[in-house]
């Protein structure tokens, strides 16, 4: 009896059972992720550079404010939001339509599904270089495509005799077309950047929305369809406002990354042409990697992070309010 009373004492309990194994794992995430994050958030007081053998020399808040008194900073962050607006309003319209199409049963759906899910499976630095052929403005596939109708009515219209101003027209709008500049002209640059990150991304956006769709009980329907309810009505009553929770996450998830975005840029534009295409994580990188000056990288980046937290909590917002009304 005693021995069995000293065995139980020394053996150990659950939850000193779970600990023992949970704690390797929290060890390595507090060295792995909270050390960096505190040490850069040092770095970013301090005056600093990672190829000097100097240690860091702090001077207070002076790196936050270097930043905020110069001016390309802001157009930094113009082009940035200018992006994240632009791309995330495509891909939400997109994904969303595309989810509303495939939220039906017919024969190959699951094929055409995973078809749609590829370019998300894609690596970022493939993608920035496939588009960066495609798009290329001497023989890009993109601006032959463009070609091909202006061209085809340019020989309808020649072969029917119309007016010699109208098939000089579509001649020269086929000829424009073959000309675009896509990635070397500061308007059409961004504009890209948006096509290609909305082609890798609104399948993601679908891909939630479906399954939001998806999650709608079908009784609710019936309902409306025994009341004769019509198409907008459904649709305004019982799809959005139950697939919105959802869709929340969705455009939480991609303004968050779209505003980070720094792999296609870099491969695609460099942040060219100029500064047309500099986002705040571009400038970041060139920062930190170029000029070697970690201190300011590291406040830039601590700015960067106080902002989509801001904009994330909003998004929170919305989204609480969203599952109440749900």
């Amino acid at each position: 009896m005693r021995g069995e009373v000293s065995f139980r004492s020394k053996s150990l309990s659950d939850y000193q059972l779970k600990m023992m194994f949970i704690m390797p794992t929290i060890i390595l995430l507090i060295v792995m992720n909270i050390f960096p994050l505190l040490w850069s958030l040092v770095l970013s007081f301090s005056d600093y550079s990672a190829i000097n053998s100097q240690a860091p020399d702090f001077i207070g808040t002076k790196n936050y404010i270097r930043i905020f008194s110069q001016k390309a900073t802001w157009s930094y962050f113009v082009t940035t939001a200018y992006f994240v607006v632009l791309a995330v309003a495509a891909q939400f319209i997109i994904g969303f339509g595309l989810a509303l199409l495939l939220n039906r049963e017919f024969q190959g759906k699951g094929l055409i599904t995973t078809l749609m899910l590829i370019p998300m499976m894609l690596s970022p630095v493939v993608v920035g270089l496939f588009w960066r052929f495609i798009l290329d403005s001497s023989w890009g596939l993109f601006n032959y495509l463009l070609s091909l109708g202006p061209a085809v009515l340019h020989k309808i219209t020649a072969a029917l005799h119309f007016p010699s101003g109208i098939v000089s027209w579509f001649k020269d709008a086929a000829s424009n077309a073959r000309g675009i500049i896509w990635l070397t002209r500061p308007k059409a640059a961004l504009f890209s950047l948006v096509i290609i990150d909305t082609w890798m991304w609104s399948p993601f956006m679908m891909l939630l929305s479906l399954a939001g769709l998806s999650a709608i009980p079908k009784y609710l329907y019936e309902a409306a369809e025994i009341d004769r309810a019509s198409t907008w009505f459904k649709f305004r009553h019982i799809t959005f406002p139950l697939v919105a929770p959802l869709l929340l996450i969705a455009l939480l998830f991609r303004t968050m990354d779209a505003f980070k975005l720094f792999d296609l840029v870099y491969i695609a534009t460099a942040g060219g042409p100029g500064s047309a295409t500099e986002t705040v994580s571009m400038n970041l990188y060139r920062r930190a990697f170029q000029d070697y000056n970690t201190g300011e990288s590291c406040a830039l980046a601590y700015i960067l992070l106080i902002f989509i937290i801001a904009l994330s909590n909003i998004y929170i917002k919305y989204l609480n309010k969203a599952k109440g009304n749900a």
